[in-house]
């Protein structure tokens, strides 16, 4: 009789815990969705671009972009988002041998209402340092610049867009840089953690000509949110066919495949 009482209990703590569980999977997921949520997280964002000029050579690039929320008072937090990009260049690229190393890294902080309602937005500087490993990995140029973001979540979506701008202010690289990067992000979730993503990363080197300046992608995939014993994770993989590239050095494809660690407060 007390084996099957502690059984009953045992059961209906499992059942009640997958049950919080799938309560606030949802809303984690959309936190984890949300690029400037008051949510610590470390993403691990590996992109594998495919195609690259006559010989079909491959790029990898394996961001590590940790982001740390800090509460500024009741009405402001503000969002840290570091990028540090482990890189895999190949041949066409540095015009002598593969290289691998570590490329420049890039640091955003968003200042964004903490009581947002229907819009969740943000704004703030972004700053490019010259930490690339190799010459061929970087610029060797300091920079500077805004980024912004905008998002609502209605329902069961998560749609935003953020955009930058980064213009280089110094540094020995021969190049100036005047970058700008536009990503719309549309996700959907679904049961059980489950969500469909679309998130291309558009991007225009203004100081190119026309045939060199853009790279416009196209294509989605789909993400589960879960645990490791105590530890939310969301990884997704998705893939984006770029249908206007730099000519002679820009990918045809890239494959992203992204695991997150989520800690919730």
């Amino acid at each position: 009789m007390k084996k099957q009482i502690f059984s009953s209990i045992l059961l209906s703590t499992v059942v009640l815990t997958q049950s919080l569980w799938a309560d606030n999977a949802e809303d984690l997921a959309k936190a984890a969705q949300n690029p400037i949520a008051n949510l610590i997280s470390l993403p691990f964002q590996n992109n594998t671009n495919t195609g690259i000029g006559s010989d079909d050579a491959t790029q990898n690039i394996l961001n590590v972009q940790p982001v740390w929320p800090v509460t500024l008072n009741d009405e402001w937090n503000l969002i840290t988002r570091t990028i540090v990009p482990i890189v895999s260049q190949p041949d066409i690229l540095t015009g002598e041998e593969r290289v691998n190393g570590i490329g420049d890294t890039s640091f955003t902080a968003f200042f964004s209402p903490s009581n947002s309602t229907d819009i969740t937005w943000g704004i703030g500087p972004v700053f490019l340092l010259p930490t690339a490993s190799d010459d061929t990995l970087g610029s060797e140029k300091w920079g500077a610049g805004i980024s912004a973001v905008a998002l609502a979540m209605p329902g069961k979506w998560v749609i935003g867009s953020l955009v930058s701008n980064v213009w280089s202010t110094g540094g020995s690289g021969e190049q100036d840089i005047n970058l700008f990067t536009w990503q719309y992000f549309v996700n959907y979730n679904l049961d059980n953690g489950w969500y469909l993503t679309t998130a291309p990363i558009m991007t225009a080197n203004w100081e190119a000509d026309s045939d060199h300046r853009w790279t416009v992608p196209i294509g989605g995939g789909v993400g589960k949110l879960f645990k490791i014993g105590k530890q939310p994770i969301n990884a997704q993989i998705s893939a984006y066919n770029n249908i206007v590239t730099p000519d002679d050095y820009g990918a045809d494809w890239q494959i992203r495949v992204m695991v997150q660690l989520l800690f919730p407060k």
